[in-house]
């Protein structure tokens, strides 16, 4: 009775709390294990199941990928003067990237280039970002967490691994049934034009190389319009000042471009080749950054940065600067310096020990920026990565064992730090799916499958494995919609299979229910967290997934079942 309140309480407790779901798993765990409901083996078990250990693995290695350009420069590949043409690229591209890739991470890449886009409002295409990644995922075991979580639900039941391949027929009909309702009722989506907001932002200034391959190429060819949260400003080309830029804007050598935004993503400037930045001028690299204010005493207000010889003088260079109030314009190093002016500094070794710096400038802190690879270090990451899901889809090694090569490999080709791994370890994830297998095992001890097999021969005997099938659908479905994807197939799971087995039904097709239902958060901004990212992105409200989600829903819904039974059977 005990295992029975804490399931229903759990439930409640996620409606509730849609925000801290790991909060509720985890009061859950320790109730349950309190009171002696599972065991020291089996918390132990549920702690460092395979298929969990499996999943953190998957987006630990992801970590990796994200700080490559791979992304982004298939993100520049989407857009379109067409709509239609933009929004076909998007679907189908997402929906292949989604499917081997985090999709999380697919979305956070494609974000700001749909953002900052010139031909289409991005609450047009954000959305359907987001449709595109959730049915992508359904494709494969790793296109998903959802996925990789039910497998370890099912390896927790001694049952047979889910193969890499399993999802694909049925996931393939819902990529097509659903592209196409979602293209149809795109037309409902609102417009929502783009807020530029530049007087806060660091201006930063990069060179145009000789023998940079950026040269004779378009803004929109090179993938300039495009970056996350970096926005190209204007051109000083010999002494003139273009602005606006133009994507059809060609660069030439010598070209300063100027841009605005987020100085923790300069770093991202670093994978063009052949463009330099003020501070990589003057020999400093990018990764030891600190923030200042001119002080209104300083002896260099009223110079520009190159007579100030700022270099010398401080071993530092400017990277960035940012004048409250005021439009900073034109090459960084003929800026004249003004008291109360932010500076972002690429500092050397000896700055810490100058004695002028406190007399200069208000210190205010360290920059972190996000670091990226390039060189051999992006080659390693990519090979790496698409070589260890090929040989695990195609059965050469398991997945866990790839991943497991792959993570030391990186950590010792320093492509990721432990530091990173730490700071970026999934926590929420790693305690909700463990917790939730706890209270399966929980389930199971005290035999609720037994109790499910009483049900279906006193009260529903004339029940049909079909109509059961539905049921546990919906109920995965109305669950995700409510809390999350993750909790509403752990906790759905251990009936769908036990139910399966008191009907002497297909356990297989129970648990492709499970797992396409938990999947299937359309309506919900909160459901998912692909659509939570959307959400405020595009300034939706949620009477704009109520539009469009629903028909999506129905027609997915529809959708998985027919396949669910055509290719499983009951």
């Amino acid at each position: 009775m005990l295992v029975l309140i804490v399931f229903v309480l759990t439930i409640a407790g996620l409606i509730r709390f849609q925000s801290r779901p790991a909060m509720v798993f985890g009061v859950a765990f320790m109730v349950l294990f309190a009171s002696s409901a599972v065991s020291t083996q089996d918390v132990l078990n549920s702690m460092s199941n395979q298929g969990l250990l499996t999943l953190v693995l998957l987006m630990l290695c992801s970590l990796a990928l994200e700080k490559t350009r791979l992304l982004r420069l298939i993100a520049v590949r989407v857009l379109h003067q067409s709509y239609l043409q933009t929004w076909l690229r998007l679907f189908g591209i997402t929906v292949g990237a989604s499917a081997i890739l985090n999709n999380t991470a697919v979305v956070s890449t494609m974000l700001a280039p749909i953002r900052n886009n010139p031909y289409h409002p991005a609450s047009k295409l954000l959305l359907p970002l987001s449709y595109a990644a959730i049915l992508g995922g359904t494709l494969t075991l790793v296109g998903t967490s959802t996925n990789l979580i039910v497998n370890s639900l099912v390896l927790d039941l001694q049952l047979p691994s889910l193969q890499f391949f399993d999802f694909t027929k049925v996931g393939l009909m819902l990529v097509a049934s659903c592209g196409v309702t979602l293209l149809v009722c795109s037309r409902w989506l609102p417009i929502h034009e783009r807020e530029f907001k530049e007087t806060q932002s660091y201006f930063i200034d990069a060179k145009v190389l000789p023998k940079s391959n950026l040269v004779g190429k378009s803004i929109e060819q090179n993938g300039l319009r495009h970056l996350e949260s970096l926005f190209l400003v204007e051109i000083v080309r010999a002494n003139q000042l273009i602005s606006p830029v133009s994507p059809t804007e060609v660069l030439q050598v010598n070209d300063r471009l100027i841009f605005s935004g987020d100085i923790q993503k300069v770093m991202q400037l670093s994978q063009f080749d052949g463009l330099e930045t003020f501070a990589h001028n003057n020999g400093l690299p990018l990764d030891n950054l600190t923030e200042v204010v001119i002080r209104p005493e300083s002896h260099i207000v009223g110079q520009t940065l190159k007579k100030a010889g700022f270099r010398a003088k401080f071993d530092a260079a400017v990277v960035a600067i940012r004048r409250d109030g005021q439009r900073v314009s034109g090459k960084l190093g003929e800026v004249k310096i003004e008291a109360g002016d932010a500076f972002v500094l690429a500092v050397g070794s000896d700055f810490a020990h100058r004695q002028n710096i406190q007399k200069n400038f208000i210190v205010l802190s360290g920059v972190e920026t996000d670091s990226m690879l390039t060189g051999g270090k992006e080659v390693l990451v990519c090979l790496g990565f698409f070589a260890t899901i090929a040989l695990a889809a195609f059965g050469f090694i398991p997945l866990f064992k790839g991943l497991c090569i792959l993570l030391g490999i990186l950590l010792l080709s320093h492509c990721l730090s432990v530091n990173e791994l730490l700071r970026r370890f999934p926590v929420d994830i790693w305690l909700i799916i463990a917790s939730a297998l706890v209270l399966s095992q929980a389930m199971t001890n005290v035999g609720v499958q037994y109790v499910l097999e009483g049900v279906v021969e006193n009260y529903l005997s004339g029940m049909t494995a079909l109509t059961a099938l539905i049921i546990v659908y919906l109920l995965t479905w109305w669950l995700t919609e409510l809390v999350t994807n993750n909790a509403a197939a752990a906790l759905i799971f251990p009936m769908a299979v036990g139910l399966a087995e008191a009907m002497g039904a297909n356990s297989m097709a129970f648990i492709m229910a499970v797992a396409f239902g938990a999947s299937a958060s359309f309506i919900s901004p909160y459901g998912y967290q692909t659509n939570l990212m959307v959400f405020n992105a595009g300034k939706y409200r949620l009477i704009d997934f109520i539009k469009v989600g629903i028909p999506v829903s129905i027609v997915y819904g529809i959708t998985a079942i027919l396949g669910i039974v055509t290719v499983y059977g009951l």
